[in-house]
């Protein structure tokens, strides 16, 4: 068998196809206007086909640079984590750290899988965590084989298990609030509902990574020899990573904190790392550099992912294959209608890889078609969140995701081939509480 393409390759070629769909599809776009607080919103029942010119190859090639030039501020984000990372791993702080907590939990592997899904879950339903997951990918692994995990568990109970709590949570910032708010439904609204929900999806995802985990365990690697004391240099930069982590999620909550202040604090914490943990400056500098090359594949990879969207943005597709997405609704039974409208999103995510994005293309167009065809507007932003957030678990125009798999060594096909049963289990979970919302009017 060939081995299976690179992910720039994957990439490329959607980047491609994307291009030629500009010549296949009609030409449209629904009218827009700018609300009072500046905020660009598509007006319902406006689409219409309209002339362009069809984009050159030239153009296509722009979209590289440009898609990199947008994801700036996050490959800055992916790089300064990832130098900081690599600068606390050369102290020396971090096996150290790690094997205490290995020996800690010799004999509760499995509480330990649940804890670290459970944080994950957290970590996506508050602040929506994917792509500063990337960095950690190589410490989580580390300590996923010293506990006798191999690397699709670690990938499941991390970014998987973001992913679940980002796409049933109950106040994800990026998703389930800016679709309540394009909804015009009161924020925060029908959080006990998906609270529910959230904890059967949790349980349910659990039991799927434990009988996996279980089956398909690996021998440990040993991690080097835990000091009986540990070195008070080394407490001190772990205290400093887990305070620089704290900071990091109270300013997102409460100081709308964006990649900027994220990246800032992780590049005083790697220099503070280097310089408290005995490399001095030029070895801080040197190890910094180090970590920018092991992060950079995954920082093109996002860029060139960004590309896609692009593409299909210039070409003036994307509001026609909105049209044709979800104009047939309104023939069909409002449960039905509401299963067709998370798949709907799903699909709709490939070219819109940003759910923040889609919320905000889509709710306009979606709400008052919910309301004629008898599907509450709870009910849509549900369809919404279910189909678009948790398709990040599989499309290759996600940057996370295979960024993620880049930093593992995962190819995209054994990915697909690992992650699409527990996915479907969860999907199924959601069409079914779309139909009981449905039932329920839920508002």
């Amino acid at each position: 068998m060939k081995k299976f393409p690179n992910a720039i390759i994957i990439i490329l070629g959607l980047l491609v196809v994307s291009w030629l769909l500009t010549y296949i599809i009609p030409s449209g776009a629904y009218d827009r206007k700018t609300d009072e607080n500046g905020r660009v919103k598509v007006i319902n029942d406006s689409y219409h086909y309209i002339d362009s010119e069809p984009l050159s190859f030239f153009d296509l090639m722009l979209t590289i640079p440009k898609g990199i030039e947008a994801r700036a501020d996050l490959i800055v984000l992916i790089l300064l984590i990832g130098g900081s990372f690599y600068v606390i791993e050369k102290t020396g702080a971090l096996s150290e750290g790690l094997s205490k907590m290995v020996s800690m939990l010799n004999g509760k592997e499995v509480w330990a899988l649940v804890l670290l899904a459970f944080i994950f879950m957290v970590a996506g339903a508050t602040i929506g965590l994917q792509e500063e997951l990337i960095a950690m990918i190589p410490v989580l692994l580390l300590f996923g084989r010293s506990l006798g995990y191999n690397t699709f568990t670690i990938l499941y109970t991390s970014f998987g298990s973001a992913i679940v709590g980002g796409a049933f949570s109950p106040s994800n910032p990026f998703a389930v609030l800016i679709a309540q708010n394009e909804a015009q439904l009161p924020l925060m609204s029908g959080a006990g509902f998906r609270l529910i929900v959230l904890g059967i999806v949790f349980l349910v995802w659990v039991l799927y990574l434990l009988r996996y985990a279980h089956k398909n365990r690996i021998e440990k690697e040993a991690l080097p020899n835990v000091n009986e004391k540990m070195p008070l240099r080394f407490s001190v930069i772990l205290s400093l990573l887990g305070v620089t982590f704290t900071l990091v999620f109270y300013g997102i909550i409460v100081w709308d904190w964006g990649f900027q202040e994220m990246s800032a604090c992780f590049f005083v914490l790697g220099l503070a790392a280097g310089l408290i943990g005995q490399l001095g400056l030029n070895g801080t500098a040197e190890m910094y550099v180090a970590g920018f090359k092991e992060m950079i594949f995954a920082c093109v990879v996002i860029g060139l992912a960004y590309s896609i969207s692009l593409i299909l943005k210039d070409g003036m597709v994307i509001d026609s294959i909105v049209y044709g997405l979800f104009g047939p609704l309104k023939f069909l039974p409002p449960a039905l209608s509401a299963v067709i409208m998370m798949i709907g999103h799903s699909v709709l995510h490939i070219p819109v890889p940003s759910y923040s994005g889609q919320a905000i293309m889509t709710m306009p167009i979606l709400v008052p078609l919910s309301d004629l065809i008898g599907i509450s507007r709870q009910t849509c932003v549900l369809a919404y969140q279910y189909g678009a957030v948790m398709a990040d678990m599989i499309i290759p125009t996600n940057g996370a995701l295979m960024a993620v798999l880049a930093v593992a060594s995962v190819t995209y096909d054994k990915w697909i081939r690992f992650i699409v049963k527990p996915m479907l289990l969860i999907l199924g979970l959601a069409a079914l509480t779309l139909i009981v919302a449905t039932m329920l009017e839920l508002s």
